[in-house]
């Protein structure tokens, strides 16, 4: 959420984009409970939160998702030149990378990247060192998540 969009929220937005969070199948009826609202201002804000372009969507997280790639890690990425267009393009048709960050600072891109392997992951990296305009990287295993 950019800090434009997060400056136009007010609690009852942000409490909601909370709710949904933690129960994204939450019925509207439970959503004004929890928030202490009619559930017509819920299903109000919700639209127009959605029209907006705050929510994007919804998704479904399977029991085996957790477990889909158990090699984890995030890719520090060094571009030279204007390439990060078609760098992130190319990112994008790896499937192991599961998401590109922009960064300001020392890396110009930051990779979630996820492997069945640790070899797979050596197989990724090398895809992506190899990619023209990249010119450093640094990698970080993730070992644990805490919630």
């Amino acid at each position: 959420m950019t800090d434009q969009i997060a400056h136009q929220l007010d609690q009852i937005d942000l409490s909601l984009i909370a709710e949904l969070r933690r129960d994204g199948r939450a019925s509207l009826s439970e959503l004004a409970q929890i928030l202490g609202i009619a559930r017509a201002t819920v299903r109000l804000r919700l639209e127009k939160l959605q029209d907006r372009g705050v929510i994007r969507g919804f998704s479904v997280v399977l029991s085996g998702d957790g477990h889909k790639a158990p090699v984890r890690g995030l890719v520090m990425v060094g571009i030279e030149g204007r390439g990060a267009d078609r760098i992130v393009r190319h990112l994008r048709g790896i499937p192991e990378v599961e998401a590109v960050h922009t960064t300001i600072g020392r890396w110009d891109l930051i990779l979630e990247v996820g492997a069945q392997s640790l070899a797979t992951l050596d197989e990724v990296l090398a895809k992506i060192r190899s990619l023209e305009g990249v010119t450093t990287s640094e990698t970080h295993l993730l070992m644990t998540s805490k919630r």
